[in-house]
């Protein structure tokens, strides 16, 4: 039944202004579940409201729970955007693509507007006059940096008031960490030349100060003034371990950052390259909410909004791997954020840019496959969830073990069911298990036909190993204890249909009080149990969807895995049948041979095909014509 929007959702569609602004979505409780931002807020809104929509499943969802609509006229795109972005901090709407977590940056703050600069940490940056150098990816590292910079740069650390009378330096001047203002042992003009230099390393433009020490060193060699000069050797080691740390990506490069996405499942991983004065100076990656149907650029553009609302160092450029609509907007609002200063986003296709777009995707890979290695290493998270389905679908104990089923067709050929199991919210990839469906292999696709022939091989099996006699030697298919167990949870990937053809086989086997059952059906992420109209949604940001997604997509993963290797196979075999003088024996003689690879058949040499019985010279050369 097509969706027609309730009387007073018309209403406000049908007097939104064509201005740029901030629309807000509310729900039936005055919620705020979404926040967008609009060139034309006529246009935009009423966009959601269409037969289809943008076709993904989460926008046709949130429209049915929009109860009103809200919207602020802005300025131009650049305000809204701005507006977008403090709201969505603000009221962290379900729907929205948002950072899961909102750390600030360490950053290293010299407050250069006194007479004598303070070197400090902050994760706050201010227009105060300050100099900030960052950002750095953990705080420990920058309280590195300063430890071997103090150094070389003996700044002062405590609170007094210089003067340059004091009668006499505290102990920090005694072991060389303050060049000691407080009794005038260098002066106002002196201290800052040298916090200028610290500046000038923490900037990446260390060359000159490096130059500098030398000269002096060697000056001080030559009068013979050791103990002058193993205080410069000292320093400049010092410089030269902090500046050996950050990678020289291009003397063409000056302040960048580099910027790539990975995904997988649903899930988003944003990698980001820090590059200061042509120098990778470091990297993070960021995991994105709500990102499953997005497309790259819109994740990106989201990206780019909620992380530099809180990034005070704003770079020259920032180098993405493909274009987003919102460039120029994006732009303008960063320039504003830099102060007047050009901030230009480029998409490279070639050169060093480029390699460093590569290197930033690579990196996102592997931090997306870290983020979930931890996930599944994080027992505490795993229990949240196991926790919060129990409660969810009022399950009578901890689902300990989940057994999810789908099912894998190409117009109803190669059918193939799979079965995943996960165990205490991890997956236990020794009980994965495929079924060949049998029974609808001439019918054409018939899904809930192929789930009750899988449930019921499944059961099938469960039932004939109770059957066996104590001590008796287990039945060749039931090899392995995997058929033995019941789940705490059957998770079926579907809807109502495919959820009533699992309640009627566990009804056959007298297991409808003992085995829990419900569906997962993708297009809205809703779970449906037996006898409840209603389906249930759980919180977008729970550790239970997130576990059964794992679950659902993994159930697909391997049935589709499986499904194409026995396309594949059949397909081939037809390949061989089709050679003249190949029929069914000699086919499955070959496959025999060759441990069921048709990989191999293909690289056999022609002496190593006729030492198949019935095979030929002749037809070994029609063989290697074929599958050529």
């Amino acid at each position: 039944m097509p969706y027609t929007p309730p009387e007073h959702i018309k209403t406000i569609l049908a007097n939104l202004p064509a201005k740029p602004g901030v629309y807000l979505m509310k729900n039936a409780q005055g919620k705020i579940i979404y926040v967008g931002k609009a060139k034309s807020l006529k246009s935009r809104v009423r966009s959601y409201f269409t037969v289809n929509a943008d076709g993904r499943r989460k926008t046709l969802k949130m429209r049915h729970q929009v109860a009103d609509i809200e919207y602020i006229v802005t300025e131009n795109e650049v305000k809204a955007l701005i507006l977008e972005e403090t709201l969505i901090k603000q009221h962290k709407p379900r729907y929205n693509i948002s950072l899961k977590d909102d750390k600030r940056y360490p950053y290293i703050r010299i407050t250069w507007q006194d007479d004598y600069p303070r070197v400090e940490t902050t994760r706050r940056v201010a227009s105060d006059g300050a100099r900030y150098f960052g950002p750095y990816i953990t705080m420990w590292m920058v309280q590195q940096t300063l430890r071997v910079l103090r150094r070389a740069f003996p700044y002062l650390t405590c609170d007094r008031v210089i003067t340059g009378k004091d009668e006499r330096a505290c102990l920090f001047y005694d072991i060389k960490l303050c060049n000691a203002p407080c009794i005038g042992a260098v002066d106002k003009a002196q201290y800052r030349a040298m916090i200028q230099e610290l500046m000038d390393v923490l900037g990446g433009k260390s060359e000159d100060v490096l130059a500098r020490l030398e000269r002096e060193m060697l000056a001080a060699s030559e009068k013979l003034n050791f103990e002058r000069a193993a205080v410069l050797r000292d320093q400049i080691k010092a410089i030269q371990f902090i500046t050996t740390r950050h990678k020289a990506v291009s003397p063409k490069m000056t302040d960048q950052d580099v910027i790539a996405i990975a995904r997988e499942d649903g899930e988003a991983v944003v990698q980001i390259l820090f590059i200061r004065n042509g120098k990778l100076i470091g990297s993070d990656a960021r995991v994105l909410e709500n990102a499953d149907e997005a497309t790259n650029p819109e994740v990106l553009e989201q990206f780019i909004a909620q992380f530099y609302s809180e990034c005070g160092d704003v770079p020259a450029e920032l180098v993405l791997p493909e274009e987003v609509e919102q460039a120029r907007i994006l732009e303008r609002w960063l320039k504003d954020k830099r102060s007047g200063k050009k901030v230009e986003i480029t998409v490279p296709q070639r050169g060093d840019k480029r390699a460093l777009v590569q290197m930033a995707q690579e990196n996102a890979v592997e931090a997306l496959r870290m983020f979930r290695a931890q996930y599944e290493a994080d027992t505490t998270k795993q229990e949240e969830a196991l926790a919060e389905l129990q409660a969810a679908l009022k399950l009578p104990r901890v689902p300990n073990r989940i057994e999810c089923f789908d099912i894998s067709t190409t117009q109803g050929t190669a059918i193939t069911a799979s079965r995943v199991v996960f165990t205490r919210g991890t997956p236990a990839k020794s009980e994965y298990r495929r079924f060949n469906i049998r029974t609808v292999a001439h019918e054409g696709s018939d899904d809930f036909q192929s789930m009750r022939e899988a449930l019921t091989r499944r059961f099938a099996r469960w039932q004939a190993a109770q059957e066996e006699p104590q001590g008796a030697l287990p039945v060749k298919d039931d090899k392995d204890e995997t058929w033995k167990k019941l789940p705490d949870l059957l998770l079926i990937d579907g809807g109502k249909g495919q959820l009533g053809v699992a309640v009627e086989v566990l009804a056959a086997f007298g297991l409808s009080e003992r085995v829990p059952v419900a569906s997962l059906a993708k297009q809205y992420e809703e779970l449906f149990v037996p006898q409840q109209s209603q389906s249930i949604v759980l919180d977008r940001r729970s550790h239970a969807l997130y576990l059964v997604q794992r679950v659902r997509d993994e159930a697909h993963r391997y049935a589709i895995t499986s499904h194409r290797a026995r396309r594949d196979k059949a397909g081939l075999a037809s390949r061989l049948e089709a050679v003249h003088g190949i029929g069914v024996k000699k086919r499955k003689a070959l496959l025999k041979h060759f441990d069921n690879s048709i990989d191999a058949i293909r690289r056999a040499s022609i002496e190593e095909l006729c030492q198949v019985r019935g095979i030929t010279p002749s037809l070994a050369q029609a063989i290697k014509d074929a599958l050529a």
